[in-house]
């Protein structure tokens, strides 16, 4: 695997998100069992128009009881997920893909992209499935007149926090981009301030390779509002590129404010894995992180051969810190 991140490579390609643009029927049923939904089933309804909102109503009712289940069995308290990491499924399967992930034992979900779907519908469906959306990935827009827009679709999801989350060439690998960088994310802060939003950057690993004789990532983090432009610290990319997560949280205290979690094999090769599948101590880094001012933790995958097993095994492997 070269130094730059398989998804941000296709970043224009791959977080282009669906369209589909079908709203659900609306309905009033209360919520039946499975058992009640194949009693009707029996009783002769399998053709009635009505039983698709009951089978519904059902899957929903058993998927927030299972979340509130594996909710109960947590010690970290809430557990994120980077809808990134179930893409593909979402494109099929909007309310399917979310049902799971919450059934799954997630809490909390950070945006990229929206599928078409409005503000209003969005919180319709994060509702009945007793999730929260704190955070979203949007990228940095072509000019600062482009912020506006962002910001309101934020308000109108419940975000708090807008986080740019890739930037191409003309904006890495040389001092001057760096700053013109770090000029964007500034100006943009401003803006989500007097938004009453939160403000932050995403790393992958190409921050931290050399820029003479520093980083790009020490050059942004010097040259933006420590106040304003927050940091989302993506555990895997800072040990992918050989650094410490826990000396980077604890040089920016209270500016790493999210995390991404998501696990390495051992150097050189340091792949991508699901949580608790390689060598992390992401104990270690979320107990000290949270004194370090950290709030919003979210399993990420960028690659996951099984989106949705790989969202279980890595809420099954949080569940322990």
């Amino acid at each position: 695997m070269d130094c730059l991140p398989r998804h941000g490579r296709h970043a224009d390609a791959t977080r282009q998100r669906s369209t589909v643009n079908v709203e659900p029927a609306s309905f009033s049923h209360p919520a039946l069992s499975r058992r009640e939904v194949l009693q009707l089933l029996a009783a002769g309804i399998a053709g009635s128009a009505v039983l698709p909102a009951l089978a519904a109503a059902a899957l929903t009712a058993d998927s927030a009881a299972e979340s509130r289940d594996v909710a109960a069995r947590r010690r970290i308290g809430r557990i994120g997920l980077q809808l990134y990491t179930v893409r593909s499924a979402l494109a099929k399967d909007i309310e399917g893909t979310i049902a799971a992930v919450a059934a799954a034992g997630i809490t909390e979900l950070e945006f990229a992209g929206y599928y078409g779907k409005t503000p209003a519908w969005w919180s319709a469906l994060l509702k009945r499935h007793t999730l929260t959306a704190p955070a979203t990935h949007e990228a940095l827009p072509i000019t600062d007149d482009g912020w506006p827009a962002i910001f309101d679709r934020a308000h109108g999801m419940g975000h708090e926090i807008v986080i740019v989350p890739f930037v191409g060439n003309n904006y890495r690998g040389t001092r001057d981009n760096w700053m013109k960088l770090s000029e964007r994310l500034n100006a943009g802060a401003q803006k989500a301030k007097a938004a009453g939003l939160q403000f932050a950057y995403h790393n992958h690993d190409f921050e931290f390779a050399p820029v003479g004789d520093t980083t790009g990532y020490e050059i942004l983090t010097a040259n933006t509002d420590a106040s304003l432009v927050k940091l989302e610290l993506d555990l895997y990319w800072a040990v992918k590129a050989g650094r410490d997560p826990l000396e980077i949280m604890t040089a920016h205290k209270g500016r790493v404010i999210c995390c991404h979690v998501k696990d390495a094999s051992a150097a050189p090769e340091r792949t991508m894995l699901d949580v608790g599948a390689g060598t992390i101590d992401f104990k270690m880094l979320l107990d000290k992180g949270r004194k370090l001012g950290l709030t919003h933790w979210f399993i990420e995958h960028d690659q996951p051969t099984d989106a949705l097993a790989s969202v279980k095994a890595s809420v099954a492997a949080m569940l322990r810190y």
